[in-house]
């Protein structure tokens, strides 16, 4: 036998150990089996070989009886595709398939054979069917045709479907893509604090931590809220961003990134926005602004191209039922060059453009998203890096250029979706940070240790922030973000 070990156990007992099961031989010649080969419904259909025994446990998708057997359909979330269980009548547990309804657990034993029917390559032939737990009439997702709408009102069962496990499994794919992306290239993988005394930002739409009660809090002398007297002695709140701490990390390990949540008090209800997602953000010491739009080109073509390598079910899944034009844009993306546009070249195009936006566009002023998806979806037909931004439309901490108008600053613009990074070169410049801090009303003294990278060794340096959320929203086609992420927080839902 193949893949065989044996050895003796006493009293002439064989102990046989093979890849499908842990057997003893006794020395009457029988065979007790002591084991069984797991697989999961995705290793199952994807066997090369037969296997005698084997145990496959998930959810009934569907159940079809004729007078003396049974044909389940389960599904373990392991992948789309579901694995055919034939069960005749003299299988151990046959009298309990009427239990077997669509949503209920079982646990199927048998032998794993080539399929006859169509569309399946392997099936199990049950010796032994148990009911794990029944899914009664009142299950939500006993009939099919659910829409996303309706759903989104049971994110802890709407996994089950294809359509969000599907999502879910590209999520994960691509949270370990973006890790291997930048260990490959020699990122220190860095936390950040999510509760934070600063605002990376500057726009004061933030959530805040307390344990001060929320009536009756104590006053100080003026009458404001006594925030010393708070948990962390001053005003703190959930992090909108881990960029700040991560270039002092940045100045000292050359290349870091953070991977984690983040969270905004915007009060906005778009398809794109909210209140809790997660954001990629490298820092890159001795690095400009075009270094920085290298590596977030280099780091999207990445991950789409991981994607259409590792979940080619999910990706032609989303491609049929959701976003037909999805897989030929994908592939697009990993094919050509990026465009790369000044933002007063691309104001001048949207300009001459003859479109009727909704939004005038005016230079100065930040680019809607109806101005990106011109950009990338009719002039350019590509992803699009915009970059050398008004000063007055961005953050405090961006590089001013010589021009004494515009900042060091990036955005990165995809077919679908607009903006999906966004980034600078950070002013290394003491002066002008502390000028621009001024401009923004910010405190040097609340921004000390900021402060101090521009006082101490100061360098030239650069990063920028993706939108996990929006990523996954790009390479499945999906158009709302509540719809990748399985738990979405968003204004009056938590």
């Amino acid at each position: 036998m193949k893949n065989v070990v044996s050895a003796r156990c006493g009293n002439g007992v064989f102990l046989r150990v093979c890849r499908i099961s842990v057997c003893c031989f006794l020395p009457d010649g029988s065979v007790k089996f002591c084991g069984m080969k797991k697989l999961s419904v995705k290793e199952a259909l994807g066997a090369t070989n037969p296997e005698d025994f084997v145990l496959v446990q998930g959810w009934v998708r569907t159940r079809r009886d004729s007078k003396t057997f049974s044909f389940l359909e389960i599904n373990d979330g392991s992948g789309l595709k579901n694995l055919q269980c034939v069960i005749d009548e003299n299988c151990e547990g046959y009298a309990t398939l009427k239990n077997a309804t669509t949503g209920a657990s079982v646990s199927v034993e048998g032998s794993l054979i080539p399929s006859q029917g169509k569309g399946q390559s392997w099936e199990i032939h049950a010796t032994k069917v148990e009911i794990l737990g029944i899914a009664p009439e009142n299950f939500p997702l006993q009939k099919k045709g659910h829409t996303v709408e309706f759903l989104r009102t049971i994110p802890h069962l709407r996994a089950r479907t294809n359509r969000f496990g599907a999502m879910f499994r590209v999520r994960s794919r691509l949270a370990f893509a973006v890790h291997q992306f930048f260990q490959d290239r020699g990122f220190a993988y860095v936390h950040t604090p999510i509760v934070t005394a600063s605002d990376c930002e500057g726009a004061g739409e933030l959530f805040r931590v307390t344990t001060l009660p929320p009536e009756g809090a104590p006053k100080n002398a003026d009458g404001n809220v006594d925030f010393a007297r708070d948990f962390f002695a001053r005003p703190s709140f959930l992090t909108v961003s881990g960029q700040l701490e991560a270039e002092t990390l940045a100045c000292a390990l050359g290349k870091v990134y953070t991977f984690g949540p983040t969270f905004r008090a915007e009060n906005s209800n778009t398809s794109r926005h909210a209140s809790e997602f997660w954001m990629i953000e490298p820092e890159m010491a001795f690095c400009d602004i075009h270094g920085d739009i290298d590596v977030a080109e280099a780091l999207i073509k990445y991950l789409v191209s991981d994607i259409l390598k590792n979940c080619p079910d999910e990706i032609e899944f989303f491609n049929k039922f959701v976003d037909k034009t999805l897989r030929e844009r994908l592939e697009h993306v990993v094919e050509k060059p990026f465009v790369r546009v000044s933002y007063t070249e691309a104001v001048e195009i949207l300009q001459k453009s003859g479109e009727k936006f909704e939004f005038p566009i005016v230079w100065g002023e930040g680019l809607q998203s109806e101005h990106e998806r011109f950009l990338t979806e009719k002039h350019f037909q590509s992803p699009v890096a915009v970059y050398d931004y008004p000063r007055e439309a961005k953050p405090f901490y961006m590089r001013q250029n010589d021009d004494g108008k515009t900042v060091a600053a990036t955005d990165l613009l995809v077919p679908g979706i607009g903006e999906i990074v966004g980034g600078s070169q950070r002013e290394e410049r003491l002066e002008k940070l502390l000028a621009a801090m001024e401009e923004h009303g910010l405190s040097e003294k609340d921004y000390s240790w900021y402060v101090d990278l521009r006082r101490f060794g100061s360098v030239p340096h650069a990063g920028f922030g993706l939108g996990f959320e929006r990523m996954l929203m790009f390479v499945t086609g999906e158009g709302n973000i509540r719809d990748v992420i399985p738990f979405p927080r968003t204004p009056g839902h938590a």
